[in-house]
């Protein structure tokens, strides 16, 4: 009980107080007018009121994310708690409130635009590619997987499902972000809220009156839990399932949409940086309780390993713990909440798309000619299993808030500030992505090469990568000092 209140409090603490530093050392400024304000078109850029920001933008990074990976992630047992709670903290919500700042300061501008200019155009193209990749297969994913789960739940095909969710998701990437996303979000943001809270609020009663005890983080827990250790190892498995919830490049995707509403800067730390910690609390809690449920993490692994998934997870603690109110939860979190995903995933994509070929979207006529050959490509991929789009997301998710880091410690070197509470936080990330891809578990449940091997390349890889940005960054500030002597002569 006391690991699980003290990490709640240690991620409000956080947001107060290290958000509230990350906000001033940015130099959020109400006095600048926004995308929102400049721009406004009536279909992206509408001013929206904060509380309404903050819904539709945790909705947009949560879906199944802080359920599904914190399940998972509490495979590995109490550990996981160390990485969702400093993680969220100090990089995944600085992420966030700096691709959404970013976007504000560069016209509502999407991720590439953004790191093109302050990576260059190789580092464009590059985060275009694996951007585009990455919602293509969220949005694939968020159709599939409810899909499958409502046609259990109906008895009904399964293509007459995709077709139904595909419809809607072309709608909701059409019409104005007010008319449908503005209007449904928050609802079920707030649903998806509740349903944490509330499995919450239980566990500390129960905690209290005796019935459950909870894990506790302590010496002899911090160690690798899984089942199968061997093959899950912690460093750097653990930090490529626990996504959302510590860090995810999915959410440099989703911020600018709200970027495009945002009519002061200072509402950039509750709907950024808020979300991302309300989104690590969720996490915390579902951790909490997919460990404790079945008695401790050893037990939770021995549940999975006997063919549940964690979406079996969710909806046995919904239905035991909450009774008839759990089961419409446990829909909205396995159903509703992975749709509402999928459609701003291709939303985004539009958007993405639209800003790189300059492309204006203002008339209808020109949205649609973005958005069927995405809807056509991403129907050809929901053909594929669930499992095989769902095995790429991980590490793809992961390189592109690497890259984000990168491109928000460049934009502190052209206004002249300490670049290391990102650039530190990039280093890392560089480390945990390079790591992956050389130890990652092969089909033959090997490693691709030893992962004491891996761990040192993958230090060296960082390190190269931050020498590099260091000369990078000197070259930049360079060349901004000739050029301002060039102006003042």
């Amino acid at each position: 009980m006391i690991t699980f209140l003290t990490a709640i409090t240690a991620l409000v603490i956080g947001y107060f107080i290290y958000g509230k530093f990350i906000e001033r050392f940015f130099g959020a400024n109400d006095n600048i007018k926004t995308p929102a304000v400049r721009l406004e078109d009536g279909v992206d850029f509408i001013p929206m009121p904060p509380w309404k920001m903050f819904t539709i933008q945790f909705l947009n990074i949560a879906g199944l994310g802080p359920i599904f990976g914190a399940i998972l992630g509490a495979m590995y047992g109490p550990v996981a708690y160390i990485w969702i709670v400093f993680g969220c903290i100090f990089m995944g919500a600085v992420h966030d409130y700096f691709s959404g700042m970013l976007s504000i300061r560069n016209d509502g501008a999407s991720l590439p635009e953004i790191v093109g200019k302050y990576l260059g155009l190789p580092a464009k193209v590059i985060l275009a590619i694996i951007t585009f990749a990455l919602l293509i297969m969220v949005g694939v994913a968020f159709v599939t997987g409810p899909a499958g789960l409502l046609k259990d739940l109906s008895g009904g095909g399964l293509q007459y499902w995709l077709y139904g969710i595909f419809a809607y998701y072309l709608i909701a990437t059409l019409l104005p972000i007010n008319k449908i996303i503005g209007k449904i979000y928050p609802i079920f943001g707030a649903s998806l809220l509740i349903m944490a809270f509330s499995i919450a609020g239980v566990m500390i009663y129960n905690g209290f009156n005796g019935s459950i005890h909870l894990s506790e983080l302590s010496m002899d827990q911090m160690k690798n839990m899984h089942s199968n250790p061997l093959q899950n190892i912690l460093y750097p498995m653990m930090f490529i399932v626990i996504s959302c919830g510590a860090i995810s490049g999915f959410h440099s995707t989703q911020s600018p949409m709200m970027a495009r509403c945002m009519k002061k800067e200072s509402y950039g730390r509750p709907v950024f940086y808020g979300a991302m910690v309300a989104e690590g609390i969720v996490a915390i809690i579902w951790a909490t309780a997919a460990m404790n449920y079945f008695g401790t993490a050893i037990d939770l692994n021995n549940t999975i390993s006997s063919g549940h998934n964690p979406a079996w997870v969710v909806n046995e603690i919904c239905n035991s713990w909450l009774g008839q109110v759990g089961a419409i939860f446990a829909i909205v979190g396995v159903i509703a909440c992975p749709i509402t995903t999928g459609d701003t995933a291709f939303r985004s994509a539009r958007l993405m798309i639209a800003d790189f070929f300059k492309l204006e979207q203002k008339s209808l006529k020109s949205r649609l000619i973005v958005s069927i050959p995405l809807f056509v490509l991403g129907f050809i991929l929901s053909q594929l299993s669930f499992g095989t789009i769902w095995k790429f997301l991980g590490l793809t998710n992961q390189l592109l808030a690497m890259i984000m880091l990168w491109t928000a410690a460049m934009y502190l070197v052209e206004k002249k500030k300490n670049h290391l509470i990102v650039s530190l936080p990039a280093v890392f990330m560089t480390a945990i992505c390079a790591t992956f891809i050389l130890v990652a578990p092969n089909k033959n449940a090997g490693f691709a090469i030893d992962p004491s091997l891996g761990y040192s390349i993958g230090i060296v890889i960082a390190v190269l990568v931050f020498t590099w940005f260091l000369i990078a960054a000197k070259k930049r500030s360079t060349k901004q000092s000739v050029f301002k002597l060039s102006k003042i002569s």
